[in-house]
């Protein structure tokens, strides 16, 4: 006989779809029975290989399948890792959104880009304010990050509580706002934890993130020493309080503050808007306004600090910037450190700085975000979880963070390396991985979500190394008598002026190739297309050893 299935044979499932065995696109799905909260919604920027791709956001078909289950969002804080797919999900999955004021100050910004203000339900939480969806209730716990209004989440479920760490550090002495609240987090660990999921991104790194004060000490004597010289600072646009520790240096020593690249100004204008930023009167003034100023009296706050090719320190560097130009006596200062696989990018930009003439400052000018192995111990010595979820990480940071929490008396058969779209099932006696969900990259390129692909992303490559070579033909209706051509037309294979000879030999080729093809009137033209594809492909390799695609294009004529 079948026994009734109770509410404690109910397991939680925790669904990472994204921030795992990577830096960015994070997201993770919390069910219990018909009930689904999802925390962060982020993207992550494309590699070197996919090209013309703008951004990637994770693959939500796990969602969209159970839409009817998702009850709401959960934000963390508002770096572009962990919004930046939130107008793209939204427009497929409608929930409301919670998170803290600044966290909302930027979603709403990008929900008023996508047009979806007026259709998304948002509502502010403070901290130490809980949110009841479904089974679950979320806390929201004070964190320090390289965001102000950052958080944790204290997610109390039927089987117990999970703590999120999300992104942060301990610093006790932040540039804005209070200490993260590590009370909170020692009452939760009393009270009893079953899980913890917490950032790795820092897991390699030994010690303590020194606190943000710390940068601010650098730029005071930078601002110090460079009174004769226009300064130029390129860091993230959501550094707030960095951006604020620049506008203090800036203050003390007399220097009138431009802020350039269009992430920058929104972001430092929505948290001037929130009193986020504390800016002096008459500090700020408009780009335009900069020839009214000796350089000594000015410093500029902008984007660019990772390489990126159309940020305005990048612009700047390869003389391509409207209204601004590097001047030998210049100091840049880059305040950010590379991200992995930004190194090149960044070293470019440095050189042609350099050439110009200006001084380059990138020594002690910034401090991480993330928290270093001293402080995810502290964080689990007050949670004292029974399972350890490392999270936001490359693989290396996992197993490192792994480690640790074994370190911390955590038994290792309670610590689990996921992947994204794993299902890890849980309750007081075990949790285990049960399955798998779709998961993976869903490529954005313009207003195009996903209709770029692996078939699309190849073509572009071998379009990229090899060129294009099109070949048009004309033939006759019915009889597939050869009219006109074959005539070619390259793109990207070789300068045609100078390569005549090779050019009508290629032509040369196809003829011969069509000759035995086309005396057959009934010849398919997807016969013709490959005979004319190989023939040349084959040739071209030969001689060249390059393999351009080749695309015949035939028109029929009565």
């Amino acid at each position: 006989m079948a026994t009734k299935k109770t509410e404690s044979d109910s397991k939680l499932k925790i669904i990472p779809l994204g921030g795992l065995e990577q830096i960015g696109m994070n997201m993770t799905a919390f069910e219990y029975e018909d009930s689904i909260i999802v925390v962060d919604c982020g993207l992550s920027f494309p590699d070197d290989d996919m090209l013309g791709i703008d951004l990637v956001i994770p693959d939500i078909t796990y969602l969209r399948e159970n839409a009817d289950k998702v009850k709401a969002f959960f934000i963390t804080h508002g770096h572009e890792d962990h919004i930046g797919a939130i107008p793209y999900v939204l427009k497929e999955i409608n929930a409301p959104i919670y998170a803290t004021k600044l966290t909302m100050g930027i979603i709403e910004g990008k929900l008023e880009e996508h047009e979806l203000l007026k259709v998304v339900k948002r509502k502010i939480v403070k901290y130490g304010q809980a949110v009841t969806k479904g089974p679950f209730k979320v806390e929201f716990i004070k964190t320090n990050h390289s965001i102000a209004d950052a958080a944790a989440f204290a997610i109390t479920t039927p089987v117990g509580i999970v703590v999120h760490t999300g992104d942060f550090k301990v610093d006790y002495t932040p540039v804005f706002g209070d200490a993260i609240d590590l009370a909170r987090f020692a009452e939760l660990g009393k009270k009893g934890v079953l899980a913890l999921i917490c950032d790795s991104t820092n897991a390699l790194r030994q010690g303590f993130t020194p606190s943000e004060r710390k940068v601010g000490k650098t730029f005071d004597h930078i601002f110090a020493e460079h009174t004769k010289t226009r300064i130029i600072i390129a860091t993230f646009a959501s550094n707030v309080d960095r951006v604020q520790q620049i506008i203090n240096s800036a203050d003390k020593y007399g220097r009138k503050v431009i802020v350039e690249g269009r992430s920058m100004v929104n972001i430092i204008n929505k948290a001037a808007e929130l009193e986020y930023l504390k800016i002096p009167e008459n500090t700020l003034i408009s780009i335009d306004e900069m020839k009214n100023y000796t350089d000594e009296q000015l410093v500029l706050i902008t984007t660019g600090s990772q390489g990126e090719s159309m940020a305005a320190l990048s612009r700047m560097a390869a003389s391509i910037h409207r209204k601004v130009t590097i001047k030998p006596n210049d100091t840049v200062v880059f305040s950010s450190s590379p991200i992995p696989g930004n190194e090149k990018a960044v070293s470019k930009v440095i050189n042609e700085l350099s050439m110009k003439g200006a001084e380059v400052i990138f020594e002690d000018t910034h401090v991480s975000g993330h928290a270093c192995q001293e402080e995810i111990k502290l964080i689990y010595a007050l949670v004292k979880p029974k399972y350890a979820i490392p999270a936001h990480g490359e693989y290396r940071h996992l197993l490192v963070h792994g480690q640790l929490a074994e370190s911390m008396g955590i038994a290792p058969e309670n610590i689990f390396l996921l992947s994204s779209g794993d299902v890890l099932e849980l309750d007081q006696e075990e949790a285990k991985v049960a399955g798998k969900v779709p998961s993976g990259s869903i490529l954005v390129d313009g207003l195009g979500v996903g209709d770029v692909g692996n078939i699309v992303l190849r073509d572009r490559q071998n379009l990229a190394e090899n060129g294009i070579i099109i070949v048009v033909l004309t033939l006759e209706k019915y009889t597939n008598r050869l009219l006109a051509g074959p005539d070619i037309v390259t793109r990207g294979f070789v300068y045609v002026r100078e390569s005549e000879t090779l050019i009508e030999d290629a032509k040369e080729i196809v003829s011969l190739a069509l000759e035995d093809c086309l005396s057959n009137p009934t010849a398919d033209w997807g016969k013709i297309k490959t005979i004319v594809k190989e023939s040349l492909s084959e040739s071209l390799w030969k001689r060249m050893r390059r393999n351009p695609m080749i695309l015949p294009i035939i028109m029929e004529v009565d």
